[in-house]
C-alpha cells in the first residue's frame, strides 16, 4: 500500500500526460503529491522532510513549466529530487550515530557497521546515478532538448503546447512539433518505466548483496536425550 501511494503521483502524471499533455500532467502531479503529504499528516500528525521537500521542488519547477510553457523545468525535477536524496544519505555519514539506511532498516535486519556504511554509500551513488540518467535522457537519449529548441526557433515563441501540434501548426513546423512531442513522450516513458525498472533492479541487487552479510541467528540447541 505504501509503495502504491509513493508511486501514485508518477502514475497519475503518466496517465494525465497520455490524455492531456505535459502541462495538465504537471498540475495533476502537484495535486497528487500535495494530497499524498496531507494524507500522511492526517494519519500520523506529522510530515516527513523528504516528501515535503519533494512537493516544494515540484511546486517550484512544475509551476515554472506551467507558467512559462517550458517542459524543461519539470524534466529537471526528478534529477533534483534524486540528488536531494543522495545529499541526505551522504550527510547521514557524519550526522548522528547511524547512517540513514541503518535507521530505515536496522530494526528489520542486523548487519556489521562497515556493511551499513557501504550500503548507505551505494544508495547515495544510486541516487546520483538516477539524476544523471534523467539528464542524459532529456538532453541526449531522447533528443528532446534539441528538437524542442528547433521548434522554438522555427515558431519564434518562448513556449509551445506539444499536445496541440495538429491544431497549432502545419507543414514543416508541424513536423518539428510532432518530433518534439515524440521525444517528450520518450522522457515521460523513461520517468515511469525506466526509473522504476532501475530502482527495482537496484533493490534486487541490494537484496542479493545483503544475503551474503546478514548475521546468522544463533544455532538452535540440540535436543536433549534422556
Amino acid at each position: 500500500m505504501k509503495l502504491l501511494i509513493d508511486f501514485l503521483p508518477i502514475l497519475l502524471f503518466f496517465v494525465a500526460y497520455k490524455f492531456a499533455g505535459i502541462y495538465w500532467a504537471t498540475a495533476v502531479a502537484i495535486g497528487a503529491t500535495a494530497v499524498q503529504v496531507a494524507w500522511f499528516w492526517a494519519r500520523h500528525r506529522r510530515v516527513e522532510t523528504l516528501p515535503l521537500a519533494t512537493l516544494g521542488l515540484l511546486v517550484v519547477f512544475g509551476g515554472l513549466t506551467i507558467a512559462l510553457h517550458d517542459p524543461i523545468f519539470v524534466m529537471w525535477k526528478p534529477t533534483l529530487v534524486n540528488w536531494l536524496f543522495a545529499a541526505v544519505f551522504i550527510g547521514s555519514h557524519w550526522i548522528g550515530q547511524r547512517t540513514l539506511i541503518e535507521r530505515m532498516m536496522g530494526q528489520a535486519i542486523e548487519l556489521p557497521q562497515p556493511i551499513w556504511a557501504r550500503l548507505n554509500a551505494l544508495w547515495s551513488g544510486f541516487f546520483v546515478f538516477l539524476g544523471l540518467a534523467n539528464l542524459f535522457v532529456v538532453y541526449v537519449g531522447s533528443g528532446f532538448y534539441e528538437a524542442h529548441q528547433a521548434l522554438l526557433a522555427a515558431t519564434g515563441e518562448s513556449g509551445v503546447d506539444l499536445s496541440a501540434c495538429a491544431t497549432l501548426y502545419t507543414g514543416t513546423v508541424l513536423d518539428l512539433c510532432n518530433a518534439a512531442q515524440a521525444r517528450e513522450s520518450t522522457w515521460v516513458d523513461f520517468k515511469l518505466f525506466g526509473m522504476m525498472g532501475l530502482t527495482i533492479a537496484f533493490v534486487i541487487a541490494q537484496t542479493l548483496y545483503l544475503s551474503r552479510h546478514v548475521k546468522e541467528d544463533s544455532q538452535p540447541q540440540a535436543l536433549e536425550t534422556d
